[in-house]
């Protein structure tokens, strides 16, 4: 009996071994809270940028489009840079407390899988601007952060595949509702951060 619990504990060491060397599981549940919050405090901004100037389908023939357009960037680029930031710092402490590598073969894959659709997405939604289709760029920019979320999962926590799979959703939605896609946007990149990261923190972290 001794032996056989002895086999058991065996195997399940091994299959934990084989799970941390295939799958990056150093993210830090915080950090989805901090990009959560970071978002809303940019959809904040967004929204007494566009309030300001009485929404900006009025723009669309306007000089101040352009103003906009750069003010909406930059705020999207800051939310970005200061997310990345903190995700960065937070894995850092996470992975130095599980003693695991920060930087792997494995964290590579997931970092590749990660940017391709998001950048492929980037790009999208530079092209809707150049065109004016300013309605369609939150709706696609949920929908390619989707995707790479999926494309990643399986290199890290099969958790974050259901984010995924909801920012998709809502995307979806959102393309039926245009004028919205701030709400949307702030729904997408803020809340459903928030509930995620809080959801693995506690899960995983506590």
């Amino acid at each position: 009996m001794t032996d056989s619990k002895e086999h058991l504990q065996t195997i399940t060491d091994i299959r934990s071994m084989m799970e941390r060397s295939s799958r990056f599981i150093s993210l830090s549940g915080l950090s989805g809270v901090f990009a959560g919050i970071f978002a809303l405090c940019g959809a904040y901004a967004a929204y007494i940028k566009l309030n300001s100037l009485n929404g900006i389908y009025r723009l669309l023939n306007d000089s101040a489009f352009m103003d906009v357009v750069v003010f909406l960037l930059v705020d999207a680029f800051v939310v970005l840079l200061a997310s990345v930031a903190v995700g960065i710092m937070l894995t850092i402490r996470s992975s130095k407390k599980k003693g695991i590598k920060i930087w792997d073969a494995t964290a590579k894959r997931l970092l590749i899988n990660l940017l391709i659709p998001l950048i492929t997405g980037g790009l999208f939604c530079l092209v809707l601007l150049s065109h004016g289709l300013v309605g369609l760029v939150a709706p696609s920019s949920l929908l390619f952060y989707g995707l790479a979320l999926i494309n990643a999962s399986k290199y890290t926590l099969n958790d974050i595949r259901y984010l995924g799979i909801c920012e998709i959703v809502l995307g979806l939605i959102a393309s039926l509702y245009i004028g919205y896609g701030l709400l949307f946007w702030a729904a997408g990149f803020g809340v459903l951060h928030i509930v995620y990261g809080a959801v693995m923190y506690y899960k995983y972290e506590r």
